[in-house]
């Protein structure tokens, strides 16, 4: 029997870009179903959503009354996947800067046997465009931070694109994941992997998004410094 996908799409102010991406998502798996968590969007994008659902049984959406969290919507979207019998739980950005082109890549690592599977910069053949140097630097400089801190190998901690399995979520304890933006990533990797999982890297570009404007704020990133050693001391 065919595994059941479905991509978790959360949104803030991303009404240029949803209609376009949920297109070119299913031009690359068209059976995938698609899961918009929208926090309160002041734009409209919650009625693109709808309109989308309406249109097409394999959208659905969540709205949510205000701006809630990267972290907290994609752990209401895993678990409205586990409850709806999904088998595979992906992360994606709706701003184009996670290509779809990826997904059968990504796919192909979890089918030979990957339990997650991370679209990643940093590993041959991965990188970035239309990065500053110090966006690099910050990237590429917290990544290995995280990565001594915590003593696992994965290269790309803070991407955002990914591709779990659901014995992993059903594992995980997910009430106990206080995380957000880019700890929420670097928490869950290193959840996956303390707890036995098998992750695969595949090689992304990552481009920065095309429409709209950064979600990246220094209260993000200070969180994911000082929340790898809360993970590392086991708080």
């Amino acid at each position: 029997m065919e595994e059941r996908s479905l991509i978790i799409l959360p949104t803030y102010n991303e009404r240029d870009n949803l209609r376009a991406m949920a297109c070119r998502i299913h031009e690359v798996f068209p059976e995938t179903h698609l899961l918009v968590v929208d926090d309160g969007s002041p734009d409209g994008t919650g009625e693109v959503a709808d309109d989308l659902a309406q249109k097409d049984e394999r959208i659905h959406a969540i709205h949510r009354p205000c701006k809630m969290g990267l972290g907290t919507a994609y752990i209401e979207g895993f678990r409205r996947g586990l409850k709806d019998g999904y088998d595979l739980l992906w992360e994606m950005d709706t701003d184009f800067s996670h290509d779809p082109r990826y997904l059968p890549d990504m796919l192909a690592a979890i089918n030979d046997g990957a339990d997650l599977a991370i679209g990643s910069r940093y590993v041959p053949g991965g990188g970035t465009e239309n990065w500053g140097v110090g966006r690099k630097v910050l990237s590429r400089g917290g990544g290995i931070y995280a990565r001594i801190v915590l003593g696992i190998p994965v290269q790309d901690l803070t991407s955002g694109f990914r591709c779990y399995r659901k014995e992993v979520l059903e594992t995980l304890d997910l009430d106990s994941v206080k995380s957000e933006g880019y700890s929420f990533q670097i928490e869950m990797a290193y959840k996956t992997c303390k707890a036995g999982f098998r992750v695969e890297e595949v090689p992304i570009v990552f481009v920065d998004r095309r429409v709209g404007e950064s979600k990246m704020s220094g209260n993000i990133i200070w969180e994911a410094i000082w929340r790898v050693w809360r993970l590392r001391l086991g708080r």
